[in-house]
């Protein structure tokens, strides 16, 4: 970081510091985005044929397999979910993220247009450009995935602020595209805060597009600083109310159970969780006793336990908002 400082990244399960990470602020969102520009106008990325562009995401996501167990174990240390979860639902489905892009990546195609006349007129797609993005603490490493995956299959190149509450499996998917032979500058991540880098990124004039997973509240931020600035594309995913609805005929157990996974995934840090449940009045008694029931039987503890169902919130303010 160009002012030297940095932050603790906090183990939740033990609310013990595991290492400390340089803090970026704008002065390092102004390298990052020169460095950015450069990879897309002149550098290798601009030159590489579309094909060799899947060719090297796909060797990352051979690499993220290779060590899944260790980014299993760093979503676990860092995030607080069961390493078990992460490594049997984050880690495949950020690999399959990958790869299914990669195989987009020479099959974008423009497209002949039938008008009056003597003319040839066609579309062709063309990459945007420098691609901010800002992802959450809830699922690090597959956000990062939904994320890069597109915007380097197109041709982009990217500045990436992962969340200050998890940056340790980002960081090392930054080491494994190095590994991978991602040339300079495509890919540029930076650890921080929403307010400092966050904010820079959202309103540098010389990103040309800014994506963003989190909170509504940022949201209207993100996209207040877009507008402001250089009218930049914007592409938000924000927070939600997930109704879960149960009738009378259903299976109880099955809805039960249907019930406290939408929840509970992942400590119910999920932008789809279920988190309201519409029960019909004539089951509703037995529901909630069932549903008591199972909330007692649920396993809460150390993310590293194999029996551990759910492990801690993400840092002490989510558990305070619970």
């Amino acid at each position: 970081a160009a002012s030297g400082k940095s932050f603790p990244t906090i183990n939740p399960a033990t609310g013990e510091v595991i290492t400390h990470v340089a803090e970026a602020d704008a002065a390092d969102v102004d390298k990052a985005v020169a460095a950015a520009r450069a990879a897309f106008e002149k550098g290798a990325w601009k030159k590489m044929p579309a094909s060799q562009r899947g060719l090297l995401m796909n060797k990352l996501a051979d690499l993220i397999e290779k060590h899944a167990d260790e980014l299993a174990q760093l979503e676990a240390l860092d995030n607080g979910k069961p390493y078990s979860v992460a490594r049997a639902a984050d880690l495949p489905l950020t690999i399959a993220c990958y790869r299914y892009y990669a195989g987009w990546a020479d099959k974008l195609q423009g497209k002949t247009i039938p008008v009056t006349g003597r003319y040839f007129t066609y579309t062709k797609h063309e990459p945007v450009g420098v691609v901010g993005q800002i992802i959450p603490w809830n699922f690090p490493l597959l956000m990062q995935a939904w994320k890069l995956g597109p915007a380097l299959a197109t041709g982009c190149t990217v500045v990436m602020k992962p969340a200050e509450q998890t940056p340790l499996s980002a960081l090392r998917v930054g080491e494994l595209m190095l590994e991978a032979g991602f040339p300079e500058g495509v890919v540029n991540l930076l650890p921080g805060y929403g307010p400092t880098a966050g904010a820079a990124i959202a309103r540098h004039m010389d990103v040309d597009k800014v994506a963003f997973t989190g909170s509504t509240e940022v949201g209207h931020l993100v996209m207040k600083a877009a507008a402001e600035t250089n009218l930049k594309r914007v592409t938000l995913e924000l927070g939600g109310k997930s109704p879960n609805i149960i009738f009378n005929d259903a299976d109880m157990e099955k809805a039960v159970e249907g019930a406290h996974f939408a929840l509970f995934f992942n400590q119910g840090q999920c932008c789809c969780a279920g988190s309201r449940t519409f029960v019909e009045e004539k089951c509703y008694d037995e529901f909630v006793d069932r549903s008591v029931a199972r909330a007692k039987k649920r396993i809460v503890g150390n993310p590293f336990d194999k029996n551990t169902e759910q492990g801690p919130q993400v840092d002490q303010e989510q558990f305070n908002k619970v």
